[in-house]
C-alpha cells in the first residue's frame, strides 16, 4: 500500500511493504525522506524529531504502536507533526500544521468589508477587525492622499534633498547622508534591526488589530507610504497572515518601533507568520501559500511602516472596550448583592444624586434603580424586609453611584483620548503633500495613549476592589446572616471560602499593576530620545487589570447567586431573576463542595460577551419608560392626592422606597415573612392604596366643583 505523507507543508509518497510496519515506523520514514530530498521547509542543520503522526482529513492522533494496515486505508494522507512545529518554540507543544480541514471551525473568512479612511476608526471598529469579523478596503480619498504623499517622496529623492529617514540615517545618525543607492538597504537595514522585540507573541486577535490600526494610520497619507505596499499590507490582512510580533521590547517613543518592526519583517517574507490556512511557519513560505508576494520598499517606507504609538493604542482600546463591558455589567451585579443581603434602595433616590451633577454618578444611581424592587419589577426579597430597622448599608453598598460611576466617566475620558489617537497621524517625518513639506516633529510619542491606558487600570480597579468587599460580607455569616461561605454543613463544606482568596489575591496584584507605567522614563538612542512614554506595558497591564476584574466580578456574581438559594422561595425582581437564570445556564447551585474553577471560568466568559447586561438591558429601559409616563400622570395630579397615596402607600407607591414606613414602624419585627405572610400584607396594601386613592380623587372634585 502507499501513503501520502505531508511533513511541513511538503508531501512524499511513502510505500509500505506490507502494511504490518508501525505508524512509528512512518514517521520516521517520512522524516527521512524530508531530509533526502531537502524541500525549501528544510532548516540545514537543525535535528528535526516526530512528535506525532495523524491523519490528515480531522487531526486524529494514530498510537505509534499501531500496525499501518490496521488504521490506515491505501492511498489515505497523512501529516507528521515535528517537535519544531509549535506556535512558540519556547513555551509551546507540538502542534499540527499544514492542514486546512481543521481550520474552518477556528476561522471563518469574513465576507464584509469596513472602509478604512484614517479618520473614523472607532475601538469598537478595531475590535471588530481583531475578531475577524470584516476585511479591509481604502476609500477613494484615502488612496488619492497616499498617491500624492508618495510622489513628494520620490520627487525628493530626485532633487537628492537631504530629509530625516528618507536620505539620512536615523536617531542619532540623523545627520549621515545615504548614498542614492543605498536608500533602499536602509529601509531593509532599519526593520531588521530594529525587530529586537523579546516575549510571547502578541494573539491573532490583538495582531489583527495592530495590522487594521497601522494601515489605518498609513490611510491618512502623511507617511510617504506607496500605494503599491499599503494594498500588500491589506491584503495579508484579508488573507489573516500575522507575522510573528513579540509583546515586548517599546518604549512608546519614537512610536513603538520593535513590535511595527516585526509587523513589517513579516510582510518582508523573513521571520514567523501565521494565517489559518498554514498556521505558524516561515513567513516567506506562508506568504507563499496565501500566493501574496514579500513586499519591497523603496526610500522612506521603513521608517513609515514603524513609526506610530499603534501598539499603546490598539491594546488599548482592547483594555477599554472590556472595561466599559465589565464596568456596566458590575453595577448589575451590585445590585443583585444588595438585594440577596436585604439593603436599602433608598441610597438610590434620583433627587440625591441630582443634587452632585457627576454623569456618572447619575448614571449608574438610574441603573440600579431600574434593577431594584418597584411597581414594575417587584420583589418579595424586599417586601419581606420592609419594616427592618435598617437605616443604610456599608460603603460597598451604598456608595455604589458614586464609585462605579467615576470609572464609567474614567472611562468615557479614556474613550476620547484613544480614539483620537485611532485616527492619527503619528509618523516621523510627516509628510505633508498639500504644502509640498516633510517635517520632522513629534508625533510619534506615546504620552497620549500611555495617560490613558493607565488612567483606565487606575479606574476599572476601583470596581473590583469594591466587589472584594461585597463578597467578604456575602460569605462573612456576621454579615449576611446567611451561612458562613454560602454552603451547607459548613465545615464538611468550604463553600465559598477559597472564591474569596481568589479575589483577593487579583485586587491586590491589581494594586500593584495600577503604579502607572507612565511615570517613568528612561532614555534612550544615545540621549536623542530623552523622555519616552513607557506606554506599552501602560497598555499591556491595563489588559491585565481588566482580565483581574472581570474573573472578580464573576466570583461576586457566583456568590451572589448561592446566596439568594438560601433565601428561596422567596423571589427577587424579574431582572435579577434574569441574571440568576443566565448564571445558572452555565454553572449550578451548590449542594456541597465541587471543582469551583471551571465555574468561575464560564461565568467570566459570560462577563466578557456582555450576556449579563443582555440579559437587563431590555429591563431597566422598560422600567425607565414606565417611570416617566407615571411621572407626567403625577404632574397633572394635585399635590395634595400624590402625597395622601405616598404617605399611605409607602414603598408600594415609590420604587425608591423599599422600606417606605421604616422610620415610622422601626418597631416592626426585622426580618423574612412567611410566603403567606407576604400575600396577606400586599392585599392589605393594595386595598389601603384603592380606599385613599377614591378619598383623594373625592376631595379633589368636590373643590374644583366649590361644593
Amino acid at each position: 500500500m502507499k501513503l501520502s505523507v505531508r511533513v511541513r507543508g511538503e508531501w512524499f509518497q511513502v510505500p509500505c511493504k506490507t502494511g504490518r510496519e508501525t505508524i512509528s515506523w512512518l514517521g520516521e520514514e517520512a522524516l527521512a525522506k524530508f531530509f533526502k530530498l531537502q524541500p525549501s521547509t528544510l532548516v540545514p542543520n537543525k535535528p528535526e524529531t516526530v512528535a506525532s503522526v495523524r491523519r490528515t482529513l480531522g487531526g486524529a492522533i494514530l498510537d505509534p504502536a499501531d500496525y499501518i494496515a490496521d488504521v490506515l486505508d491505501d492511498n489515505d494522507f497523512v501529516s507528521v507533526v515535528l517537535d519544531s512545529d509549535r506556535p512558540n518554540p519556547v513555551t509551546e507543544t507540538a502542534e499540527v500544521k499544514y492542514i486546512p480541514e481543521q481550520i474552518p471551525g477556528k476561522y471563518v473568512p469574513p465576507d464584509e468589508y469596513m472602509t478604512l479612511d484614517g479618520a473614523t476608526l472607532t475601538p469598537e471598529d478595531l475590535m471588530s477587525l481583531g475578531k475577524g469579523l470584516y476585511k479591509i478596503r481604502l476609500s477613494q480619498e484615502a488612496e488619492e492622499r497616499v498617491t500624492a504623499s508618495r510622489q513628494l517622496v520620490e520627487a525628493i529623492v530626485r532633487e537628492k534633498k537631504v530629509v530625516y529617514g528618507i536620505t539620512t540615517g536615523f536617531g542619532k545618525f540623523a545627520r549621515t547622508t545615504i548614498d542614492e543607492d543605498k536608500l533602499e538597504e536602509l529601509q531593509l537595514n532599519l526593520i531588521r534591526s530594529h525587530s529586537a522585540g523579546v516575549g510571547s507573541p502578541l494573539t491573532p486577535e490583538r495582531t489583527r488589530m495592530l495590522l487594521a490600526l497601522r494601515i489605518n494610520v498609513l490611510a491618512k497619507g502623511c507617511s510617504g507610504i506607496s500605494l503599491k505596499v499599503l494594498n500588500q499590507y491589506i491584503a495579508a490582512f484579508n488573507a489573516s497572515c500575522l507575522p510573528w510580533v513579540p509583546e515586548k521590547g517599546t518604549v512608546g517613543a519614537s512610536g513603538d518601533l520593535a513590535p511595527l518592526s516585526h509587523l513589517a519583517l513579516g510582510m518582508l517574507g523573513e521571520g514567523k507568520m501565521w494565517s489559518p490556512k498554514t498556521g505558524w511557519g516561515s513567513a516567506k513560505y506562508v506568504l507563499e501559500a496565501n500566493n501574496l508576494p514579500p513586499i519591497v520598499m523603496g526610500p522612506k517606507e521603513g521608517i513609515a511602516l514603524i513609526n506610530g504609538t499603534q501598539l499603546i493604542a490598539s491594546l488599548g482600546s482592547e483594555a477599554l472596550e472590556r472595561a466599559e463591558t465589565v464596568a456596566r455589567q458590575a453595577d448589575v451585579v451590585a445590585a443583585l448583592t444588595l438585594e440577596v443581603l436585604k439593603g436599602t434602595s433608598r441610597a438610590f433616590d434620583s433627587d440625591v444624586h441630582k443634587l452632585r451633577h457627576h454623569k456618572g454618578q447619575i448614571e449608574v444611581a438610574r441603573r440600579i434603580r431600574g434593577l431594584l424592587h418597584s411597581d414594575t419589577h417587584p420583589s418579595e426579597i424586599a417586601q419581606s424586609h420592609r419594616f427592618c430597622d435598617r437605616v443604610q448599608d456599608a460603603y460597598t453598598l451604598r456608595c455604589c453611584p458614586q464609585v462605579h460611576g467615576v470609572v464609567h466617566d474614567t472611562l468615557k475620558f479614556v474613550r476620547g483620548i484613544l480614539t483620537d489617537e485611532l485616527n492619527s497621524a503619528t509618523d516621523n517625518p510627516l509628510v505633508l503633500s498639500e504644502r509640498e513639506e516633510i517635517i520632522s516633529a513629534g508625533n510619534f510619542h506615546g504620552e497620549y495613549p500611555a495617560k490613558a491606558c493607565d488612567y483606565l487600570a487606575i479606574g476599572i480597579h476601583e470596581i473590583a476592589s469594591m466587589s472584594e468587599r461585597r463578597i467578604e460580607r456575602l460569605v462573612n455569616p456576621a454579615l449576611s446572616e446567611l451561612p458562613a461561605f454560602l454552603v451547607r454543613e459548613g465545615g464538611l463544606n468550604s463553600g465559598f471560602m477559597l472564591a474569596h482568596c481568589t479575589a483577593a489575591s487579583l485586587v491586590s496584584e491589581n494594586k500593584v499593576l495600577c503604579h502607572p507605567a507612565s511615570v517613568d522614563s528612561l532614555t534612550t538612542s544615545a540621549g536623542t530620545e530623552d523622555h519616552v512614554s513607557m506606554g506599552g506595558f501602560a497598555a499591556r497591564k491595563a489588559i491585565m487589570v481588566v482580565d483581574n476584574v472581570e474573573r472578580v466580578i464573576a466570583i461576586e456574581l457566583l456568590a451572589a447567586c448561592q446566596a439568594i438559594e438560601f433565601l428561596r422561595p422567596l423571589k427577587t425582581t424579574a431582572p435579577l431573576e434574569e441574571v440568576i437564570r443566565v448564571v445558572r445556564s452555565v454553572a449550578s447551585s451548590w449542594e456541597k463542595d465541587r471543582f469551583m474553577s471551571p465555574d468561575i471560568d464560564a461565568v467570566t466568559e459570560l462577563i466578557r460577551e456582555g450576556k449579563i447586561w443582555q440579559a437587563v438591558r431590555h429591563h431597566i429601559e422598560h422600567y425607565h419608560r414606565v417611570q416617566d409616563v407615571e411621572t407626567r400622570a403625577r404632574v397633572s395630579l394635585p399635590a395634595l392626592s400624590f402625597v395622601g397615596l405616598e404617605s399611605a402607600a409607602g414603598a408600594t407607591s415609590d420604587p425608591l422606597n423599599n422600606d417606605g414606613q421604616a422610620r415610622a414602624a422601626s418597631q416592626a419585627k426585622r426580618g423574612r415573612t412567611t410566603v403567606q405572610e407576604l400575600s396577606k400584607k400586599r392585599e392589605q396594601d393594595s386595598k389601603s392604596f384603592l380606599i385613599l386613592a377614591s378619598i383623594d380623587l373625592y376631595v379633589f372634585v368636590m373643590q374644583k366643583s366649590n361644593i
